[in-house]
């Protein structure tokens, strides 16, 4: 029988948005952004979103925005039309049997669910996930224009503007001695005035971290992101076990709650870096995440430079959870050039103030999901309703 949460009609698109400035990281540099947002209708007539976003395609991971708008529109959406969509559980459940992997694609399904079912009952999303714990988080921004003046100037201005006192550096594109020397001039121009982390995204072998790191944390590195790849577990048991003075992050290396178990029986890192869309959602974020807590792991907001549809998403998931936390870095929306809601999570004090509103507590405009849209010239957007489900 179904009632006023059922799922009436999904409809995804793949937007293209510029960035403010390329983006560099250590395999490659981008200098737009290819979200693919969800839209879902309920029977309710309530209407939610979703959002997956990739770092310069599938460069980050196997997914890209066309991999992930057809995985939505063949496979996920037909097996949820009819169902009802409260049921996050089933309908991860649903999703799995009907599509292997794709953990960037049923989080943006996942996500549209939430915040359509949350709208319905007039409560904030983190209502549903737990109940909230912060009010704010601190925010990071990444230093990533590849120039070291460009860098210091773009952190002084964020540190008057009061809107961030935590900066990421990408390093791993240049010679590990270059890197070395860029960390440390940017670590003297920041000194004293605010904390300085690293994000080496998997570009240095083991015994190259074991030999550079000491020197980064030398020039004021607290906190140090993947430098190894993804299956170099005893890399990272390594680094973990010998480095003093600067925690260690996985972020490629856990996706699962079974990634995270690992990393926590091998004593493999000390913090884990969060993102909803490598972990297929909101649910299964906070399963990592129980994982970090009981392992006495620390967690850090992770991002995949999403707009603010995703960003609040990740914002109420993130207000759920645990004390012993780095942050976040969700700082996404104020990358691009423009965003598609009407107003933007506000920062205060370095901290990004989470909203209460129904759902993500945004509006999402639709002129502006139309302008950024890639099949804007002539074509629609592909949906999928209760009339073309099997």
């Amino acid at each position: 029988m179904q009632g006023r949460f059922t799922v009436e009609r999904m409809e995804a698109r793949i937007l293209d948005i510029p960035t403010i400035r390329p983006h560099k990281l250590s395999f490659g540099s981008i200098s737009r952004q290819s979200p693919v947002i969800v839209q879902v209708w309920l029977k309710d007539g309530a209407t939610g979103f979703g959002e997956a976003a990739t770092i310069g395609g599938p460069s980050w991971n196997e997914e890209s925005p066309e991999s992930i708008h057809h995985a939505i529109t063949s496979y996920l959406a037909p097996a949820l039309l009819g169902q009802e969509a409260g049921g996050f559980e089933n309908a991860l459940a649903r999703m799995d049997k009907a599509c292997k992997g794709n953990a960037f694609a049923k989080s943006a399904v996942e996500m549209a669910l939430i915040d359509a079912v949350a709208r319905t009952l007039g409560l904030p999303a983190w209502q549903l996930l737990g109940g909230k714990v912060h009010q704010s988080l601190p925010l990071a921004w990444t230093l990533a224009s590849g120039d070291v003046a460009k860098d210091l100037e773009e952190a002084q201005l964020r540190l008057e503007q009061k809107r961030h006192r935590i900066f990421k550096m990408k390093i791993g594109a240049r010679a590990p001695e270059q890197d070395v020397a860029v960390v440390s001039q940017i670590a003297r121009g920041l000194q004293g005035k605010a904390t300085l982390t690293v994000d080496v995204n998997q570009a240095w072998d083991g015994n190259t971290a074991s030999r550079y790191l000491p020197r980064l944390i030398e020039a004021g590195v607290t906190l140090i992101e993947q430098p190894v790849a993804q299956w170099n577990v005893p890399a990272l048991k390594n680094l973990c076990a010998t480095l003093q003075g600067a925690l260690i992050m996985a972020d490629e290396t856990v996706c699962t709650p079974q990634d995270a178990m690992m990393l926590a029986r091998e004593n493999a890192s000390h913090v884990f870096s969060l993102k909803v869309a490598k972990h297929g959602g909101l649910i299964r974020t906070r399963k990592v995440a129980a994982v970090a807590e009981a392992a006495d792991i620390g967690w850090y907001g992770g991002t995949m430079l999403e707009t603010s549809i995703g960003s609040a998403a990740s914002a109420h998931v993130f207000s759920t959870l645990g004390a012993q936390h780095q942050g976040c870095e969700l700082f996404g929306p104020q990358l691009l050039v423009d965003d598609i809601v009407e107003k933007q999570m506000p920062i205060v004090d370095f901290e990004l103030q989470l909203p209460d509103g129904p759902g993500f507590g945004l509006n999402v405009l639709p002129t502006q999901l139309d302008r950024f849209d890639r099949a804007r010239q002539g074509l629609t957007a592909t949906h999928v309703d209760m009339g073309q489900a099997a």
